[in-house]
């Protein structure tokens, strides 16, 4: 097999059967009412539905979370039995890489013979996410309370370290400017407006509408709801953190859900809305940094994967990251020597926001969509995630009508 050949042949994505729910910021929509599983599971049966896939068509479920849920034991043959279609599946976290990484399970399924269509499924709800109890023989303390957001963004175990200290650490060690920072900062959010107000994004996001256990609505999901236009001037304006971090150089926890499906060559073709647009996985890489350098992480993925497979960043026509921190991207940026003007045309995490388990889903969908639009090509997407790991692949998109 050569280098830019798919790792699984058998694996595609059907063009167009994808959907994610905007992303509002914490406690600002009615989805910090609602569970969170049993919401994403409807949601992806109602936007299955708008995409004319009839769930009849699933045969197995790869869902991702990383915060604890209630009925979280029965994970995804409970999802599936609340999206409408009673099949086996499995659920994965791994931080913020969930989302690719259940992509990536979904078409090793795929290649393996374990269905011929497979839901990927990732969500979480920050909002009023649950406090753990845990017993703790080893501490002088016989209890601890970890409230599992905020305690494990602000601690690290194997280091010590807050995630926003990882941050710090790569600036300095990079001699980032915050000039720079605050004026990447700028430019993405001009991106994500760009997007929402040209359309760009009116075929990944779905606004979904929630009911409560009475079955009447108590919100409609329509927006990405705290997310403000910012000036130049008041990002100059914001208080350092640590080094070249203030409040709106990183981004906010959020709540949301995404969807997709990874199916056979044949199916893809069936159940596409436009059956010549052919998309395949070509590589996927991780890798583990230095402790608490956690931002420069996606750098290093990237790097590895375009040596494994011996593309370079002039051969990627959409490139797209998960970047918490607006450093991220000026870090890539000067380990790859790329234009970080070139990427996230149609916003990014920074912005829309952080509910780790669907938002790397939602940048593979923005970003394949892109792709098709731009009439194919490369599409490379990476990030970061706890521990110091980063994460890359690499999606091709071939138009076949053309």
């Amino acid at each position: 097999m050569g280098s830019k050949d798919s790792i699984f042949p058998k694996a595609r994505i059907p063009y167009g059967t994808w959907g994610s729910s905007f992303f509002p910021a914490w406690q600002m929509s009615a989805m910090a009412e609602v569970n969170i599983g049993q919401f994403a599971a409807e949601a992806m049966s109602y936007i299955m539905g708008k995409r004319d896939v009839p769930l009849s068509e699933l045969d197995y479920l790869v869902s991702g979370s990383t915060i604890p849920w209630h009925w979280k034991f029965w994970n995804s043959p409970f999802l599936a039995h609340c999206a409408g279609k009673r099949v086996p599946g499995y659920h994965v976290e791994q931080a913020c890489a969930t989302g690719m990484k259940a992509v990536y399970l979904a078409a090793a399924d795929v290649q393996g013979g374990a269905g011929d269509v497979v839901g990927v499924l990732t969500f979480d709800r920050t909002s009023d996410s649950p406090v753990g109890i845990f017993p703790e023989r080893r501490s002088y303390e016989r209890t601890i309370a970890l409230s599992d957001v905020w305690d494990n963004f602000g601690f690290d175990p194997a280091t010590g370290q807050a995630m926003m200290t990882t941050a710090g650490n790569a600036a300095r060690k990079y001699k980032l400017d915050r000039k720079e920072v605050d004026e990447l900062t700028f430019y993405r959010y001009k991106q994500y407006f760009n997007a929402l107000e040209t359309g760009m994004l009116k075929d990944v996001l779905v606004p979904l509408e929630l009911l409560n256990l009475q079955g009447k609505p108590i919100g409609k999901i329509d927006s990405d709801a705290g997310v403000r236009s910012i000036t130049m001037e008041a990002l100059r304006a914001m208080n350092e953190l640590d080094t070249c971090i203030t409040s709106g150089t990183q981004t906010h926890a959020s709540d949301g859900m995404a969807t997709l499906l990874v199916t056979t060559s044949e199916k893809a073709k069936e159940l596409s809305k436009r059956p010549e647009i052919d998309i395949q996985i070509i590589s996927k890489t991780e890798v583990r940094t230095l402790p608490a350098l956690m931002p420069e992480a996606p750098a290093l993925a990237v790097k590895k994967i375009l040596a494994d497979t011996g593309l370079t960043m002039n051969d990627m026509t959409v490139v797209k990251d998960h970047n918490p921190f607006a450093l991220n991207d000026a870090i890539f940026a000067k380990e790859l020597n790329y234009d970080w003007h070139k990427m996230n045309n149609t916003g990014c995490p920074l912005v829309w926001g952080h509910p780790q388990g669907p938002t790397l889903t939602r940048i593979i969908i923005e970003a394949l969509d892109e792709t098709v639009r731009l009439g194919g090509g490369y599409a490379l997407i990476f990030g970061c995630a706890a521990g110091d790991v980063g994460i890359a692949a690499i999606f091709k998109v071939t138009d076949g009508g053309k």
